[in-house]
């Protein structure tokens, strides 16, 4: 991303943000100003159980730089509108 790309003021939704590239996509977001959703249902790779660590260490990670970020733990396939609510 260019040096001059901001997205102040903006709020971004990343799903699967707890680890891999939606976690490397939330710090690049939250590095450029925007307000970042970390959505993380924090389940094993075969889609079970369920675990907020993941989603925690990213917003951690965010706000120790000086960002904004809140951890949302909902299943984009069952409660998508619930990650919208915390996008707003």
């Amino acid at each position: 991303m260019p040096g001059n790309l901001s997205f102040k003021d903006k709020v971004v939704v990343i799903t699967g943000a707890g680890g891999g590239l939606g976690k490397v996509y939330a710090l690049a977001y939250a590095s450029r100003g925007a307000k970042v959703v970390v959505n993380d249902l924090g389940g094993t790779l075969g889609g079970s159980g369920h675990n907020s660590k993941a989603a925690d260490l990213v917003v951690d990670e965010i706000k120790k730089a000086g960002g904004i970020a809140v951890a949302n733990y909902d299943s984009v396939n069952e409660n998508g509108e619930k990650i919208i609510e915390t996008a707003i």
